[in-house]
């Protein structure tokens, strides 16, 4: 159906809307699925009716129905590509409209028209949020791709209808037969044939049925099915499906049938042939057509063709093999009703295997989608982690930059400084010894700025402040090695370190929780041989790991994070390291006493965008980069252990050396 004005369109939603009211979970899923792609709370599948919009599937709006006049998909239907609202307020098309200004207040709105393989439009796949935003390039084709999906699904009921509407036609067809006053015994076991032959769905069954039960039941010699196949300017006849007599010879395979043969145009032309005797017939057969028939023995022909739906041509051909045959007009009636009915089936095996391929497709189309969310999910994995890093290293160069040099300049000058007050002060002991007696001005100044003290202070003054600088320097130097910024593979580090310079990094955090309370470190150390890695990433995850058992022990009286460290050699084994059968590995256990998690959160726990967390305290991404980080950067493992009310311990294992050099 091919939509040239409003009212096709408007029979074709009838068509649809006509499917069915239960929900569709398949719908459902699609929906939800735009939803998430888009990363929006509301997302609709909805018919645009003459004066209203039929919402056929939704997540996170309660409406079912919408003046036409009203709803932003009345826009939708009139594109041919994605329509973007970004911010709804802005537009003063839109500015004033109810559902902006009233619940459920839509500040931004994208949708995408459905449209028919006929180019009819349905309505629209829409999605929509609270708050202006805008949508990626990858976000508007994922949302094409999904309404393509919700098309299929559409399309895909609505044949299994038009299939299931063909089954009472059939029964009328059986009823008429049956009625029939010159229909014999004969007719009525013909006609059992032709319904046995119908409910099967399997075009090799229906063409072989029929042509055993035709030779079988009106006793001929061969009874053959031929397809009529076009190729280029001209047609191949091919017998597929084959019942003959044991002492008979078979004709399957291609028939030579030259141009202007008799049996040709029969079939061509959707006429009947019917031969009694062919040395005798008075018919118009041509040389080459008494040459095919003198080669296959036949003696009389009967010849039905038959039709498709999809517009394919072929023909049932019964032969007589031993002198002339009658062919009675019984037989002729029953043998054209049973052709009607292989037609119909062929047109069922038809529509099944179209109905087949288009589920073939949607389900593929869904499996790359899924794919391609799966692979969305993991590069924008990436591009946080990398932004994360990327300002880390942003951060450490400019404190580098802007502390380090005030710093060495301290640094060098105390040292001088020093020099010059001791110099400065041996010389006013020798003015003290060289004049003692001072004037009462000079006594009453030292008086006031007590002279003792300070020069008893102030060399200890010098000293404190080149501590801190030293100080100032160890912090700038433990950020550095924090971040490995300067090293982009794998080199051999203390992991010690690298957990020490996280604390030292996070001491603020620890100082004091929410509910004032200081978490205290407990590190139980062990000897560790350098470690092959990627420093910066794994730092990384000591950052995530520490961070969230910080969070973890906010409401906890007297928290406690416990590190441990230890190195499993391959001589000790362990259930945790069959694939570290070539290299020692080092485990790292993290430890707290916080409120737990439930074993639904666990099973959950590296998935992107999982997250406990309040909304703007977490992005789910943290463990998800962190296991990627672990697992497959450093083919270790990373796993959680936790119970309610006990705490949680996090299990980092990785070889000391790399398994794949």
């Amino acid at each position: 159906m091919s939509c040239t004005n409003e009212l096709t369109r408007l029979k074709a939603v009838y068509q649809f809307q006509g499917l069915d009211t239960v929900p569709d979970q398949t719908l459902d899923d699609l929906t939800a699925l735009a939803a998430e792609l888009c990363q929006t709370p509301m997302a609709l599948v909805s018919f645009i009716a003459a004066d209203r919009q039929l919402v056929k599937s939704k997540v996170g709006i309660t409406l079912t129905e919408i003046r036409r006049d009203l709803t932003f998909c009345n826009h939708t239907i009139r594109q041919s590509d994605v329509f973007v609202i970004p911010d709804t307020l802005a537009d003063p098309q839109f500015a004033t409209n109810p559902f902006v200004i009233n619940a459920p207040n839509i500040r931004f709105y994208a949708g995408v028209p459905l449209i028919t393989a006929g180019g009819c439009v349905l309505g629209t796949l829409c999605i929509m949020d609270f708050e202006p935003r805008d949508l990626s390039q990858k976000q508007q084709k994922g949302l094409q791709t999904i309404s393509h999906q919700v098309i299929a699904q559409l399309e895909l009921k609505h044949n299994t209808t038009k299939l299931r509407q063909m089954i009472p036609q059939i029964k009328q067809l059986k009823q008429q037969l049956i009625t029939q006053e010159l229909v014999g015994q004969q007719d009525s076991i013909l006609f059992n044939l032709a319904n046995q032959i119908r409910n099967s769905l399997d075009l090799d069954t229906i063409l072989q049925t029929a042509v055993n039960e035709i030779h079988t039941l009106l006793q001929v010699d061969r009874c053959d099915f031929m397809w009529c196949l076009p190729n280029k300017n001209q047609f191949n006849f091919m017998v597929t499906h084959e019942a003959t007599n044991p002492d008979i010879q078979m004709a399957l395979g291609e028939l030579s049938l030259a141009p202007g043969s008799v049996l040709a145009e029969t079939i061509l032309n959707l006429d009947m042939l019917r031969i009694e005797d062919v040395s005798t017939t008075s018919e118009a057969l041509t040389p080459e057509d008494r040459v095919l028939l003198r080669q296959l023995a036949v003696t009389s022909v009967l010849l039905l063709p038959l039709r498709t739906h999809s517009g394919q041509l072929g023909a049932i051909v019964c032969h007589h093999c031993r002198g002339s045959r009658q062919w009675t007009d019984s037989e002729v009636r029953l043998l054209k009703a049973v052709t009607d009915q292989v037609a119909i089936a062929l047109d069922q095996a038809e529509l099944l295997a179209q109905t087949r391929a288009t589920a073939f497709a949607a389900q593929t189309q869904a499996t790359y989608l899924g794919n391609a969310l799966s692979q969305l999910q993991q590069t924008q994995m990436q591009l946080i982690q990398q932004e994360k890093m990327s300002s880390l290293g942003q951060l450490v160069a400019g404190v580098a930059h802007e502390i380090n040099n005030p710093v060495n300049f301290i640094n060098g000058n105390i040292a001088y400084a020093n020099n010059y007050v001791q110099d400065l002060l041996e010389l006013l002991h020798l003015y003290q010894k060289s004049y003692p007696n001072a004037t009462a001005a000079i006594q009453e100044k030292m008086e006031d700025m007590d002279f003792d003290f300070l020069t008893q202070d102030l060399p200890n003054l010098l000293s404190s402040m080149r501590m801190g600088a030293e100080r100032i320097r160890q912090i700038v130097l433990s950020l550095r090695n924090f971040s490995r910024l300067d090293e982009d593979g794998m080199k051999p580090v203390d992991i010690h370190e690298g957990i020490d310079n996280t604390l030292l990094i996070l001491k603020s955090r620890l100082q004091f929780t929410s509910a004032k309370f200081e978490i205290q470190v407990i590190k139980a150390y062990e000897n560790l041989p350098p470690v092959d890695c990627y420093a910066g990433q794994l730092n990384q995850v000591f950052m995530n790991l520490l961070g969230n058992a910080i969070d973890a022990l906010d409401e906890t009286p007297n928290p406690i994070i416990t590190i441990q460290t230890e190195l499993i050699s391959r001589q000790s084994g362990s259930s945790d390291r069959e694939q570290f059968s070539h290299a020692d590995s080092v485990v790292i256990r993290i430890r707290d006493n916080g409120s737990g998690m439930t074993e639904t959160t666990q099973q959950k726990l590296f998935n992107p965008f999982f997250t406990t967390k309040p909304i703007g305290k977490g992005t789910g991404l943290g463990l998800s980069i962190s296991y990627q980080i672990v697992v497959e950067k450093h083919g270790g493992i990373l796993k959680c252990s936790s119970e309610l009310g006990k705490g949680s311990e996090f299990w980092i294992q990785i070889p000391v050396e790399p398994l794949v050099k």
